[in-house]
């Protein structure tokens, strides 16, 4: 069986930060490494849950939403993918980094919160999704300090 193309990373070497993960065509996957690989303390469910929640809504209704594809955590806790189409990477970084600040700056409640929009809305925490923007916006900004 061919090994997918993540698996031909060699993930003690990778650091938190932003990444192009991939090229597919029209297509860039960015890879938001929030924490290093196989290190602790790994995203919880409900912090990559929340975090989602608010960080894809906002995104799709932001500058590029015609160009969001998707955003989603890694299945290793350690991160989130983010695909989109026609990527400027100059856009691209400015529109996440607007999108952290939009979420921690955020005074309503937690987006897609009901039993009806959410598959496991009791898992949603608007301080959870607040605390992973944090994290994510020191590794963004070079500081790399990931706050318990």
């Amino acid at each position: 069986m061919k090994r997918i193309e993540s698996f031909n990373v060699d993930h003690t070497k990778l650091e938190p930060g932003f990444y192009v993960s991939r090229i597919d065509g029209d297509i860039t996957t960015y890879d938001m490494r929030a924490i290093k690989p196989n290190t602790t303390p790994l995203l919880t469910n409900s912090e990559m849950h929340s975090f989602e929640h608010m960080f894809t809504t906002i995104i799709r209704n932001g500058s590029m939403s015609e160009k969001i594809i998707y955003f989603g955590p890694m299945g290793c806790q350690t991160g989130f993918y983010l695909c989109v189409r026609n990527s400027d990477n100059v856009q691209t970084v400015a529109e996440v980094e607007k999108t952290l600040n939009d979420i921690l700056e955020h005074n309503g409640e937690m987006f897609g919160n009901s039993e009806i929009e959410c598959g496991n809305y009791r898992s949603l925490d608007i301080n959870n999704a607040k605390k992973v923007a944090k994290n994510y916006l020191n590794v963004f900004n070079g500081l790399n300090v990931y706050e318990k």
